[in-house]
């Protein structure tokens, strides 16, 4: 068996994300249900992943994305600190208020989808010999 790489988590934090997960909210259970078991684009996500002393809402080890939904107890000066810390190590953070997941389900969904399958604006060059052929005039 493997040694244990990270080390663990203090007991309090571990304590709030089992808590958080037990009574998830309908937004929380609405948009778990299409991102669990890799259903988005094959990205593996965790629930109330903690990143200490904060918990994400979810969170893509893979992809180092964490996914927020903010209801009516987020207040934007806090949810900036908390933005900044993430970024410092190295998270990208995406935020959805409740009301968007609850409301516009695919939109959100696109939004997640748009940013792990980024689209390419250049098309794929043909192969060698392909493509337009020049007429002798």
């Amino acid at each position: 068996m493997p040694a244990r790489v990270n080390p663990p988590l203090p007991s309090k934090s571990r304590a709030s994300a089992r808590s958080l997960r037990r009574e998830a909210t309908d937004a929380d259970a609405k948009l778990w249900f299409h991102l669990r078991s890799s259903r988005m684009a094959g990205a593996k996500f965790r629930r109330q992943h903690v990143v200490p002393p904060y918990v994400l809402d979810f969170y893509c080890v893979a992809l180092k994305l964490g996914i927020e939904l903010d209801g009516s107890q987020h207040s934007e000066s806090r949810d900036a600190v908390r933005t900044r810390f993430l970024q410092a190590h190295g998270i990208k953070l995406l935020r959805f208020w409740d009301n968007d997941v609850l409301n516009n389900l695919d939109g959100v969904l696109e939004a997640i989808f748009a940013f792990i399958q980024p689209r390419t604006l250049t098309p794929t060059p043909l192969p060698r010999g392909e493509g337009l052929k020049q007429v002798d005039q």
